[in-house]
């Protein structure tokens, strides 16, 4: 599967953007999927994770309150609404695929996804 991340942008603080994530190559009925962000200098972070049906989903601490995950499986597309957007959710955003047969799975680890689109900035600004 192939994974297109877009939506990022430019946006002054307490702004919202919504991220979209279009698979491509196969179904995303297959697929527990996940966003994850990177800011500069920093290591990758877990936001957020949705499982394959829609009906479970995790968020990161500081974000749980603030975003949303959610999924169209006709449309093969994953969104992550974000709403009250602060300057540290400056990161280039990048949504993941897993196998949704595979077992036991962790959704905040980005060692449990089997693949990767190629992000997508978000800039916050004040």
């Amino acid at each position: 599967v192939q994974l297109q991340a877009s939506g990022g942008g430019l946006v002054q603080v307490g702004g919202s953007l919504r991220l979209s994530c279009v698979a491509s190559g196969r179904t995303i009925v297959a697929y527990n999927m996940g966003w994850f962000r990177q800011a500069p200098g920093k290591e990758r972070e877990f936001v957020a994770a949705i499982s394959w049906s829609g009906d479970d989903t995790y968020y990161a601490d500081l974000v749980k309150d603030r975003f949303a995950i959610s999924r169209e499986n006709a449309e093969n597309t994953v969104f992550l609404q974000m709403n009250g957007l602060k300057r540290e959710d400056t990161a280039v955003y990048y949504c993941a695929a897993r196998e949704s047969m595979n077992a036991n799975w962790n959704p905040r680890r980005s060692d449990e996804y089997d693949h990767w689109g190629q992000g997508t900035l978000v800039t916050v600004s004040s």
